[in-house]
């Protein structure tokens, strides 16, 4: 029955899912202890108000049958609602079949605002007791747990009705023996009271009585018997007489009678046996044999007087008693559970087979006190001292401590025990059990063990785990997790007090990130900052994915990474970086600016020499013409090759061909921003995508185009690197002009731009960043008015600037 504590338990929710279930079954299996001298009716209100309690229900039927298996009695539980428990039965009725002796062992049944599911267990083999029926209104009722409860109750309900039914029978017959004989006695007393007034009246009074009378001389032999006697065994007065008696009595009971009846006539005393006779048609039935001796007044006996009173219902109803005894004996020894009694101080009178045998312990050495030798010498000191406390202020045992196995092992058992009262609420009997819990036992401690395992790890590792209920809300913080957001885990973990340590910059990062979750379900994994309340930062990194929840729930589970020591060290070597990379484009432009110089200096040395020598050989007198004329030949060459070097260095700077194709620039747009997110989310900077729907296809060059794109990213990036008073917003949008021309603009919340400066910022060599070339802009213009477009930049209305520009769609013919 308890197989399911043999599961590995993995998460302390299971774990109280199970506590509760076990506990519930012990309830059950303890509700026999109140039945003692119940009728039928009372189990029943029993078994449905537990049941109604446990199981949280809304509707709890039980039908109880007759001897001819035909319901005789129903008891009905609504709570909240008893007076509509007999319209919603007969709804179930309808639905369902009349008798719930008919209903299936599960069903249900489509409601307006929530479906019944119904579930029933037959009390006994085939449901000759009748039916259990009960109704809740949540999905997936009953599940396992629940179905176990259910048809122990229904076991335990089948146990308590056979024994009301043999006591009920016990009482009934006992109920017609007395009133029999109280019968008998009151026409004895009035034959006696005829007897002194007509000794003629005896016969007839001695044969109204329901019972046989005789009278025995001295020696134990017949003088006379009732007519009854005579009627019943179908002897004869004369066959009777003397010792003729005997031969009416079962033979194996004749020898023990005749015994006992030369004991009572040497004794002299009144006696009582009981012996079976012989009826008339062969058939034996038992009998209560009364004597008493009759003496003179020398106190002589000279009769031995006596009754026969017929006392087989009883014996059937006492073997019928004797026979469910052993059943309930036999469930209480079946069932995997040590069951265990004792009287109102708290000796023990009863224990199950299954205790006997799991301690190795006889019922002599355990009865009484013996059983706490049984108990770990660490834990009887403590459990002996709770007994006694349950015992003087009577309330429920709900204790744990270790028992001996018979191979001198321990393991712990939940001791769980409750006080039978009498009608004046006096304690006159406890009923307990011990249920093992080694495995839950050993399952805790290695949860312990495995926490405390990841409880340390999360602190090597500064990461944190949570978990978030999305329909409640519902937030769970681990330690670590607790320590890095330094919040109190005594108190509740709410989106409130997390949105109070987030940094004003990341707030709203962090909620889009919340509510993208609430729609879609898509997994997180971003970072973000937190403020601590002496003003030190945190960088943190989350990743979370949607995990089955319960009862229908969405829940979130993930973890949280203190990463600031990794940010620090990030920003140091991302600055050792750009000063590396400052020195190097200084570097750079210096060779550049030596190669330009090298390269130029001697075509225009040439060009100055000749030209000098021309205006001399033309003052000459008379003029050199034809010097002055070669002169300017070899200035004219010089200056070619001036040219040439300077368009040499252009091929050289060249992006190479221009290639245009039909492209979508969303999907450029897009590709950059992707490219783009890692930096961007280091510079923490949120990045809006803002992209037309009907943007038609356009004819250019998509690496020039996305190499324009992601400079007037990096430089909407680098345009907010200072601020700190408001979030890092960038918005890329994409927008159909009329004209024609497909538009794309780059919006920051940065320092702005200078106006008067709006036309420079275009120039070669002229840069406005700290260690900046002043190229990248000049570059991206030639490319935008190569596809015969136009790129400009303009202030915002608040904070930050807008580059944009804008190329026509172009055909292939024209571009």
């Amino acid at each position: 029955m308890f197989d399911i504590v043999e599961r590995k338990l993995e998460a302390p929710a299971e774990v109280a899912k199970l506590r509760r279930c076990l506990n519930d079954l012990v309830s059950v299996i303890a509700l026999p202890g109140l039945w003692t001298d119940k009728d039928a009716g009372e189990i029943a209100s029993t078994v449905a108000d537990a049941l109604a309690g446990i199981l949280d229900l809304s509707f709890v039927l039980i039908q109880l049958n007759d001897a001819d298996g035909r319901p005789s009695f129903e008891v009905m539980r609504m709570p909240g609602a008893s007076e509509k428990a007999q319209d919603f039965f007969e709804a179930l009725s309808s639905s369902l079949g009349g008798s719930a002796a008919s209903w299936p062992a599960s069903a249900r049944i489509p409601g307006s605002a929530a479906d019944l599911n119904v579930a029933t267990a037959r009390l006994g083999i085939r449901g000759e007791l009748g039916t259990i029926a009960v109704v809740a209104e949540r999905a997936g009722f009953p599940d396992q747990s629940e179905r176990l409860i259910l048809d122990v109750s229904a076991n335990q309900a089948v146990v308590g009705l056979q024994h009301a039914f043999v006591l009920g029978e016990q009482r009934r017959l006992a109920s017609r023996l007395e009133d029999h004989v109280a019968q008998g006695t009151r026409e004895l007393a009035a034959a006696n009271e005829q007897l002194k007034k007509s000794e003629g009246n005896l016969q007839l009074i001695i044969d109204r009585i329901p019972a046989f009378v005789w009278c025995m001389l001295p020696d134990g032999s017949n003088e006379f018997i009732s007519r009854a006697w005579h009627a019943h065994t179908g002897v004869p007065p004369e066959a009777s007489r003397g010792w003729g008696w005997m031969s009416v009595f079962h033979p194996e009971d004749l020898p023990g009678l005749m015994k006992k009846w030369q004991e009572v006539l040497s004794a002299g005393k009144p006696d009582e046996t009981e012996a079976r006779i012989r009826r008339h048609d062969g058939a034996y039935r038992w009998f209560l044999i009364r004597t008493e001796p009759f003496r003179d007044e020398s106190g002589e006996i000279v009769r031995w007087y006596g009754t026969s009173t017929d006392i087989e219902d009883r014996k059937r109803a006492e073997q019928a008693l004797e026979s469910r005894g052993q059943d309930l004996r036999m469930v209480i020894d079946t069932i995997p559970t040590l069951s265990w009694s004792t009287d109102a101080t708290g000796s023990v009178e009863f224990l199950s087979r299954p205790w006997l045998d799991f301690t190795g312990l006889s019922a002599e050495q355990a009865l009484g006190f013996g059983w706490a030798v049984a108990i770990h010498p660490d834990d009887a000191a403590g459990l002996l001292h709770y007994w006694q406390s349950a015992l003087e202020a009577g309330t429920t045992v709900d204790v744990e401590a270790r028992l001996r196995r018979f191979d001198g092992a321990y393991r712990w058992f939940l001791f769980r025990a409750n006080p039978f009262r009498d009608e004046t609420g006096r304690i006159i009997r406890w009923y307990g059990t011990n249920i093992e819990i080694e495995d839950r036992k050993r399952a805790e401690e290695e949860l312990r063990r495995n926490d405390a395992f990841l409880t340390k790890a999360q602190r090597l590792s500064s990461t944190g785990s949570f978990s978030w209920v999305v329909n409640t809300d519902e937030i769970t913080f681990s330690e670590e997790a607790c320590r890095i957001f330094e919040l109190d885990r005594t108190t509740p973990i709410t989106l409130e007090r997390i949105a109070a340590r987030v940094h004003p910059d990341d707030l709203h990062l962090v909620n889009e990130r919340a509510a993208a979750a609430r729609s879609t379900g898509e997994g997180l994994d971003y970072e973000f900052r937190i403020q601590m309340p002496d003003g030190s930062i945190k960088y943190l990194q989350t990743t979370s994915n949607e995990a089955g929840g319960v009862n229908g729930n969405r829940e979130y589970i993930g973890a949280i990474q203190d990463v600031t020591q990794r940010w620090v060290a990030e920003e140091a070597l991302n600055k050792a970086r750009s000063d590396l990379a400052h020195v190097s484009r200084i570097m750079s432009l210096s060779e550049l600016t030596a190669s330009i110089a090298h390269e130029v200096n001697q075509p225009l040395s040439g060009i100055i020499t000749n030209a000098g020598t021309c205006l001399r050989m033309l003052n000459a007198n008379p003029p050199n013409v034809d010097g002055a004329r070669e002169t300017a030949r070899r200035t004219i060459r010089d200056g070619n090759r001036a040219s040439e070097v300077v368009t040499r260095l252009r091929a050289l700077f060249s992006r190479g061909e221009f290639s245009p194709e039909w492209m979508d620039m969303n999907e450029a747009a897009r590709e950059v921003a992707a490219l783009s997110l890692g930096e961007l989310q280091r510079n923490r900077v949120a990045v809006q995508l803002d992209l037309a729907d009907d943007l038609p296809p356009i004819f250019a060059d998509r690496v020039q185009l996305q190499q324009v794109i992601l400079n007037l990213l990096r430089n909407a990036s680098d345009a907010m690197a200072g601020v700190r008073d408001r979030p890092r917003h960038m918005l890329i949008r994409t927008e159909y002009e009329h004209n024609g021309n497909v538009r794309l603009s780059v919006r920051d919340a940065g320092v702005g731009l200078d106006a008067q400066n709006l036309e420079k910022l275009f120039d070669s060599f002229y840069t406005t960043k700290e260690g900046g070339m002043g190229i990248g802009l000049s570059v991206s213009r030639s490319i935008i008015e190569k596809h015969h477009g136009r790129l400009w930049a303009e202030p915002n209305d608040g904070a930050g600037a807008t580059f944009c520009f804008s190329i026509p769609r172009g055909t292939e013919t024209n571009t």
